[in-house]
């Protein structure tokens, strides 16, 4: 019974906060919108840090999951997966992601820092990887591919508050645009085995195409 009540807690919390922000909701909030008394939510969690605290280690550990798959398999396939998963904690845990002040949190910020720069050596790994089969072409210059790698993360990882900011809801551009960086850097080879895995349609319809004219127009 405890565990049940425990979970509805963590469940309602996280949809309060995704609705109205962390800051804007309190316990006592939480206790109304469950139909308990405040003293019953705060046997479970005493304070707002530590229900974070709970809601943050349910998420990392699902992330983890994912994580230990490109560990065992560094290939872009599992960069791919990984950018529609981000996507979707993002909308699961929407007032972490959209909140600054969230994010930097004590119980978030370590975390989200470390979390950075293992990404980063994961891309590193798919990166040396897809070299080593041919896929890839070398680095063009000095920094090129870490810069590739950062901008890699923080695509995946911080995508849904641009998106709020144009007011869009499409789960399939920010997999596009991962892949507008990635792909100039294939080798004819890589484009080939890109065409076979992912679909020559996917291939060619990576976005809407660029016009000289139409942009130089007005000039």
């Amino acid at each position: 019974m405890k565990k049940k009540t425990k979970n509805r807690i963590i469940e309602t919390a996280i949809e309060l906060f995704n609705r109205q922000g962390f800051g804007a909701i309190s316990l006592h909030e939480i206790a109304q919108t469950l139909g308990i008394s405040r003293g019953n939510l705060t046997y479970h969690f005493n304070t707002k840090d530590a229900l974070l605290e709970e809601i943050a280690d349910e998420m990392w550990a699902k992330i983890e999951v994912e994580r230990q798959k490109r560990r065992d398999f560094p290939s872009f396939e599992n960069i791919h997966n990984e950018t529609q998963l981000y996507y979707a904690f993002q909308k699961e845990y929407a007032f972490i992601f959209n909140d600054l002040h969230v994010i930097k949190h004590p119980i978030l910020e370590e975390k989200f820092r470390q979390f950075c720069l293992t990404t980063i050596k994961d891309n590193q790994a798919a990166i040396a990887f897809a070299i080593q089969l041919g896929n890839m072409k070398p680095e063009p210059f000095a920094g090129a591919y870490y810069n590739l790698c950062l901008s890699l993360w923080v695509l995946a990882l911080f995508w849904l508050p641009q998106q709020a900011i144009r007011k869009v809801d499409d789960e399939s551009e920010v997999i596009k645009v991962v892949w507008s960086l990635i792909l100039p850097h294939f080798t004819p080879k890589g484009i080939e085995s890109f065409k076979a895995f992912f679909g020559a349609d996917f291939y060619e319809n990576i976005g809407q195409p660029f016009s000289v004219k139409s942009h130089t127009s007005m000039f």
